[in-house]
């Protein structure tokens, strides 16, 4: 098979993959960037669960989604902005709205809460993606120069962190926003920095977590983040 064939028959594979009404649904499901449990996406294709593990075989097999598995759940995403690009050129032919991601957590917890030992719910996944914004982690999450000094400055006792036997940091997949927060020793760091300077407190009865008006000031001045 010469090169121009097989890329006319890897083009034609994916266009089938894509062009099955189901798996259309769940590919346009997930453009909001919020990964989604196979449940839910046999809910949005209209297909029964088994149905749908084989539709995500099939597009995990073309590499247009991705999976992350996080203890006992499997999280289905788009493998990449190409393939977002992709679809969003397909919208624009066909045209007409998609609908939005729209969570159903209690509204408390998916402000701010603990996942664990670290910071999750909106607040979370903001101050995940400011840090990554302001270049203090790779996308490897690897902790970089600029970071080491912010960090330090912030009060965070990185030579502590490091010396924990567990991961430095990682995206952990937040359950009500389906986008990461900061997990690991970092992360856990992050909330302690936070409870001790009192830029958010904790509830004694649930695992949310309430913003205060220091933090929201604090976080302002110092991170850049509006909370």
């Amino acid at each position: 098979m010469d090169v121009e064939q097989w890329a006319d028959d890897a083009v034609s594979r994916i266009a089938a993959a894509i062009g099955e009404p189901a798996r259309a649904r769940m590919l346009y499901c997930l453009m909001d960037n919020h990964a989604r449990t196979s449940t839910e996406l046999a809910v949005v294709a209209d297909v029964s669960p088994s149905t749908a593990s084989v539709h995500l075989n099939r597009l995990k097999s073309e590499r247009l989604v991705k999976v992350l598995i996080q203890g006992k759940h499997r999280y289905y995403s788009l493998e990449g902005a190409e393939v977002a690009s992709v679809l969003e050129g397909l919208s624009v032919l066909a045209g007409g709205p998609r609908r939005k991601f729209v969570p159903n957590t209690p509204n408390r917890l998916r402000a701010a809460r603990t996942c664990y030992d670290h910071i999750a719910g909106t607040l979370g996944v903001s101050l995940h993606d400011r840090v990554m914004s302001l270049g203090w982690l790779s996308t490897d999450y690897d902790l970089m120069p600029k970071g080491i000094k912010a960090l330090e400055a912030l009060g965070v006792d990185l030579e502590g962190v490091r010396t924990l036997r567990r991961r430095f940091a990682f995206g952990c997949l937040d359950w009500s926003e389906r986008r990461s927060h900061v997990g690991g020793a970092l992360g856990a760091a992050l909330l302690k920095l936070a409870l001790k300077r009192k830029w958010v407190t904790q509830n004694l009865d649930s695992r949310a977590l309430c913003v205060t008006k220091t933090g929201r000031r604090e976080m302002l001045a110092k991170l850049g983040l509006y909370v």
